[in-house]
């Protein structure tokens, strides 16, 4: 897995051209970071908002088309496995017309997301209803984001030099500890 120096790195040598790719994988962390960027001129503000916010739905949809397209087969095959089986599906889908909103909602701030978006065109779910719901909770949340990595991102230097400074300390810590039981044990 890259680094976050590394991440930073290419995102400041490719910009929008690889923004897009890691907001449809990983969104939340990359919006702190385009907003970080903006902060110190590196990225527009809006166009990185704009490009962050298609990402996240392009995602988002993905996850959806995986539910309506291929959910039910997989559940049919392979559920009794996971101890899924076609009535959840029933029980999926009624969630769904009840409570589309809240559980959007939740599972977009969660890290259980992909499976509530997966959930939902499983449960068939109308796309626009789906969308809909999704723009406005990634306006939103795309936001709340870019503000922390504008404001607070600069602080990630800080903290990035501080958990290798704990990581490097708590690991000749480990060792060092491992040393002294094993000698205490050997006597």
């Amino acid at each position: 897995m890259p680094s976050l120096d590394s991440i930073v790195q290419l995102l400041i040598t490719y910009k929008y051209v690889l923004l897009f790719p890691l907001a449809v994988v990983e969104g939340p962390i990359i919006s702190t970071i385009g907003g970080f960027l903006c902060s110190i001129g590196l990225l527009n503000l809006i166009a990185t908002y704009a490009v962050l916010v298609l990402g996240d739905l392009t995602g988002d949809s993905i996850f959806y088309s995986i539910g309506r397209w291929g959910g039910r087969p997989f559940i049919r095959k392979w559920g009794r496995f996971f101890g899924m089986k076609e009535n959840k599906i029933e029980i999926t889908e009624e969630h769904f017309k009840k409570h589309a909103g809240k559980t959007l909602m939740f599972g977009k701030t969660q890290p259980l997301g992909a499976i509530i978006l997966t959930a939902a065109g499983l449960s068939k779910m109308p796309y626009f209803k789906f969308m809909w719901i999704n723009l406005w909770v990634t306006l939103l949340k795309s936001l709340i984001l870019i503000l922390i990595g504008f404001y607070f991102g600069h602080a990630y230097m800080l903290i990035n030099k501080y958990l290798g400074f704990y990581a490097a300390t708590s690991t000749a810590l480990a060792i060092i500890a491992l040393i002294i039981y094993l000698l205490i044990r050997r006597k």
